[in-house]
């Protein structure tokens, strides 16, 4: 109400209005500039994102969840599924240690190459998780979901964020992206997986991301670019834009000499 009684529509704080279609471009614009106020804040220049299941467990909880469903008899071969799986939670932490290690004091006015995940549970949880164990700063970028999508213990304070619209997750995954390193997962990480491919491919990005496909039996099952390239529907040439590995040692190698030969001197985010 005004001072003459008149009743004024003040639309930002108009539920109804800010959650309809008006208010689209609003909320996808808070989905920008608030991660960005957040990076600029904490002087975050650029990333190494890690892809991963939700539902990969680690060695500890898988561990306790075979003994449980041994115990009762139920979900058995769901239980030996993820003890097999473990290791690759335990290759994600300990990657995100190391990482965070590495980039420690690369530059005293940036935060470089700061570990950043889909803030949920499995792998992504051992993303932050390995770069929480390292004493480092490190991102999640979360999305609303009906189910299994809950934000991790291990995110930096003021670094969790939650988005509504997938293409504005997206943004922030790439655009601050340095490196990238995939583990198995589902249609969520494919998807992301592709993303940055078809980047990459059609010369999109400022800069070629590294990227690693971590765990090659899982990845020679699931996909198959020889055919493509043999079909001519990609060139020969587009199976070597990501590289294969079972190993840490590798991974970490391969990243870190990538980032230290080709990413030094390439601006992040301008703070």
């Amino acid at each position: 109400m005004s001072e003459n009684g008149v009743e004024h529509q003040v639309f930002f704080q108009d539920d109804d209005f800010m959650e309809g279609d008006y208010g689209r471009p609003v909320r996808i614009l808070s989905e920008y500039l608030g991660p960005l106020s957040k990076f600029k804040e904490e002087r975050i220049s650029d990333t190494i994102v890690m892809f991963g299941s939700a539902r990969t467990l680690s060695q500890k909880d898988a561990d306790a969840k075979l003994k449980e469903a041994t115990r009762t008899g139920e979900g058995v071969n769901a239980a030996n599924i993820a003890v097999k799986n473990a290791h690759y939670y335990e290759a994600a932490r300990e990657l995100a240690s190391r990482f965070t290690v590495w980039a420690r004091g690369i530059d005293e006015e940036k935060q470089r190459f700061v570990v950043c995940s889909g803030g949920g549970p499995g792998i992504m949880e051992a993303a932050n998780r390995g770069a929480n164990d390292a004493g480092g700063t490190n991102i999640g970028l979360n999305i609303q979901l009906p189910f299994e999508q809950h934000e991790n213990p291990y995110i930096t304070d003021d670094l969790s964020f939650q988005f509504h619209y997938f293409f504005m997750r997206k943004f922030w995954f790439v655009s601050l992206a340095k490196a990238v390193i995939v583990f198995p997962g589902g249609f969520g990480t494919l998807d992301e997986f592709f993303e940055l491919m078809t980047l990459n491919q059609t010369g999109k990005l400022d800069h070629k991301i590294p990227i690693v496909l971590f765990g090659t039996n899982y990845w020679s099952k699931v996909l198959n670019l020889d055919a493509m390239a043999e079909e001519g529907t990609i060139s020969p040439e587009d199976v070597n834009l990501f590289y294969r590995t079972d190993s840490i040692d590798d991974a970490f190698k391969f990243i870190t000499d990538d980032l230290s030969a080709n990413s030094m001197d390439i601006p992040g985010l301008i703070l």
